[in-house]
Order: C-alpha cells, then sequence, then structure tokens
C-alpha cells in the first residue's frame, strides 16, 4: 500500500511518455514524472520515493525531499494566502495549504510558523495545522533519563521553551538550561532531563552530568552534542569564528575546551575538537 504524505520504496512496472509508473507489490501503481525520473533506472529496479497529491489532487511520486513528511512537524515559510487559509514552502511544487481553521493567528506572508501535517480523512489531502497541541500525543513517555531525542522549538513561555520532542511528544527547556542563543523554529538535539510524576518532560541542551560543569564547558559540550560530535574550531581559531560559531568568547571557549580536556570528556586536534566516545 503506498502512503500519500510520507516515502515509500517502490519497483518500476513500466515506461511511458510521462514518465515512469511505480507499484508498491499489491497492484497500486503512482506516476514519477519524467524530470524526477533518475537517469539509467531500470524495470523492476527500487526506488524510494515522496508520495503526495499534485495540483489535481492525483497521487504523484517525487525524488524531491520536503521539509516536512506526514505526522511531522516543521517550521515553514508562508508563500501565499487567499481566500482559503495560508500556503506554507515545504520544498514541493504544490505548496502546504493551512487552511484558516488550522491557523492559532492569522498566518502573514512571508513570516514561518511551526504546523504539524496530516492527512485529513475527510477529503483524503495533506494539509497542515498551526494548533500543534493536538497532535501531540498525550499517553506516558518512555523516555530515559539523559536519553538523545530530537527537539523542534515551538514556542516561548515564562518559565523556557517549549520543544516538541520526536515528533511525538511535549517538553519544556527552562531559561536556566539553555546554553546558547535559540529561537521557535530551531530544530537540534537534546536531552531527557526529568520526567516529572505529572508527566510532564523537563530538557536540556546536554547531558545531565555536564550540569555540574563550568557554564562555559557545558556550552561547548552542548554544541559538541548538537553538531554530531565534533567542530571545526580550536586554539588557532579566531575570535570572530568562536562567537559566530559558540557565541562565546575566545577566552571563555579555551576554558571550557581546557576543562573538557582535562576531564577527558573531547580529543584536540589541528582540525578542530572532537568528543570521546
Amino acid at each position: 500500500m503506498i502512503r500519500i504524505g510520507d516515502y515509500n520504496t517502490l519497483n518500476v512496472a513500466r515506461s511511458t511518455s510521462v514518465g515512469l509508473f511505480l507499484d508498491d507489490g499489491a497492484g497500486t501503481e503512482i506516476l514519477l514524472p519524467n524530470k524526477y525520473v533518475p537517469e539509467g533506472i531500470k524495470r523492476n529496479e527500487p526506488i524510494k520515493v515522496f508520495c503526495y497529491l499534485d495540483h489535481d489532487e492525483r497521487p504523484i511520486a517525487t525524488t524531491l525531499n520536503p521539509f516536512v513528511i506526514r505526522d511531522g512537524f516543521a517550521f515553514l515559510k508562508v508563500a501565499e494566502v487567499n481566500t482559503i487559509g495560508a500556503f506554507l514552502n515545504w520544498g514541493l511544487e504544490k505548496q502546504l495549504l493551512v487552511p484558516f481553521g488550522e491557523q492559532q493567528t492569522r498566518m502573514e506572508l512571508g513570516l514561518s510558523y511551526v504546523i504539524h501535517c496530516y492527512l485529513d480523512e475527510k477529503t483524503f489531502r495533506l494539509v497542515g495545522s498551526a494548533k500543534i497541541d493536538k497532535f501531540i500525543k498525550k499517553k506516558e513517555a518512555n523516555y530515559q533519563i539523559n536519553e538523545e531525542v530530537q527537539l523542534l522549538i515551538g514556542r516561548k513561555t515564562d518559565l523556557g521553551w517549549e520543544a516538541i520532542i520526536n515528533n511525538t511528544h511535549k517538553g519544556l527547556l527552562f531559561f536556566s538550561d539553555v546554553l546558547w542563543p535559540i529561537a521557535i523554529g530551531d530544530a537540534f538535539a537534546g536531552f531527557i532531563k526529568i520526567i516529572r510524576e505529572d508527566g510532564k518532560i523537563d530538557l536540556s541542551m546536554a547531558p545531565t552530568g555536564a550540569k555540574l560543569l563550568d557554564i562555559s564547558a557545558r556550552k561547548v559540550l552542548g554544541a559538541l552534542t548538537s553538531a554530531g560530535g565534533f567542530l571545526a574550531l580550536h586554539d588557532k581559531s579566531s575570535p570572530e569564528e568562536v562567537r559566530d560559531k559558540l557565541r562565546m568568547s575566545k577566552k571563555s571557549f579555551k576554558k571550557g575546551i581546557g576543562i573538557l580536556y582535562k576531564q577527558r570528556k573531547i580529543e584536540l586536534s589541528d582540525s578542530g575538537i572532537r568528543l570521546k566516545t
């Protein structure tokens, strides 16, 4: 079965003048237009494509990668507003509609919003919604303390930043746990700090043990973690480079890596710093 609004791995069934028809193995076919057909692909060869509805609401495949898939969240920019709603750029030819009824406040042209993409069961169309709370799972979260998760910053509160966790749950990153400047729409790796008795989740930008470190070391460690374990910064990096990448002074950076090096948390090289595994 072809899942609309998601990636599907399908087989090339036949070639036509307009493109390839791909088969799901159960008799359902979908068109991959010529402009997306990879050079040299053969019949019965598998191909990974994104499937959605074109301007005429017909199922169609593409090799383009959208900014969000079905049941996911993303920070998207409004490309058009008309009488039925706002149309957001999600990386495909046909823009993603957010009907007026799914907007928290009236969306404005050129501004970006955190939205959820879902399949409307009544119209069978992919649409977006800025009313993200109704798509957050309310069931108990099965996370471990210090577990690394993917965060999308949703909104700013009096206590800190609300974030969507792994496209599933919602948590709070308290201002006291913010290690570098962030804004709505930022996406990065974070960590589960606490799961409270009422089910609410506190988040952190660095592993809990890192809280014992000096703030400069915590900031470097958090940035390293978010960057996948490596930063192209070192002792000879310019103050401007350090400030642009870490929002901290060269002096604080050197202090931070000194602490982390002494605690054997990082390795130093001419190309940068790397987390020890």
